[in-house]
């Protein structure tokens, strides 16, 4: 909670606070999706699908760096060094980079542009192979068990055991099939805001660090109090620095 003053002004101030911020959050979503749909058809992209699949839980960026003056150029250039490389035919445990919104497989971009006006939309697509804790329990167990009935021992080193251990993850890996994971985005560049359309800790860690490799700038999250601050007028700034938080009984 926070602390803006006492009685009634200090609750009709953080009333107002709170509702300019909702307020904005929910006309700028929607006007995101209107500027997407209505938009030419040569920069027409399919409108964010973490928006419309039934959930509309998002996380919201403010981008903070210099950009290039020539920045769709720019922007080209790097989101093809670090579109989405698939490993379905490979040994590789993991995968990361950018895809269309309008389907997952398109890494060249070639059905669907991510520009939208003042607006670049796209897809974080994470491929990864995992090999549950039990089932390689289950497996080195057995292979363990085999070798030891083979060479007649009681035990084995410890050397073999780390060996079979290596041995049987490599292989179930590579019979593991990558699972897939995709969020979408769209970065506003006019107010450089980004949503995030996922709330998971471990996608919104990598998404920083591939929005920094690829963009070259960060992303700060924004919590409420960043947002109001950015949204209120000198007066209101002003009771920002007053506000201390609170603990009410």
């Amino acid at each position: 909670m926070i602390d803006a003053g006492e009685g009634a002004e200090g609750f009709l101030f953080i009333s107002r606070w709170f509702h300019s911020w909702f307020t904005s959050t929910i006309l700028q979503v929607e006007s995101t999706v209107l500027r997407m749909v209505f938009c030419p058809l040569s920069l027409q992209v399919v409108v964010i699908m973490g928006l419309l699949s039934g959930s509309a839980s998002f996380t919201r960026f403010t981008v903070v760096g210099e950009l290039p003056a020539s920045f769709w150029e720019f922007a080209a250039q790097r989101i093809a060094a670090l579109r989405f490389k698939d490993i379905d035919d490979t040994m590789d445990e993991f995968s990361i980079g950018w895809v269309s919104v309008a389907d997952m497989f398109d890494s060249d971009f070639a059905y669907s542009s991510y520009a939208a006006g003042d607006y670049l939309v796209l897809t974080m697509r994470v491929d990864e192979r995992k090999v549950a804790p039990s089932v390689l329990k289950k497996y080195v167990m057995k292979e363990e068990e085999r070798l030891k009935k083979e060479k007649q021992v009681p035990r084995l080193s410890r050397s073999a055991r780390v060996e079979i251990r290596e041995r049987v993850r490599a292989e179930l890996i590579r019979r593991s099939p990558p699972v897939p994971l995709t969020c979408d985005l769209y970065w506003s560049l006019a107010d450089n805001t980004v949503l995030f359309f996922s709330t998971s800790k471990k996608a919104i860690a990598l998404l920083e660090d591939l929005f920094k490799e690829t963009f070259q700038v960060s992303l700060v999250l924004q919590i409420p109090w960043l947002t109001g601050l950015r949204m209120a007028d000198e007066e209101a700034r002003d009771q920002y620095e007053s506000m201390r938080p609170a603990l009410l009984l």
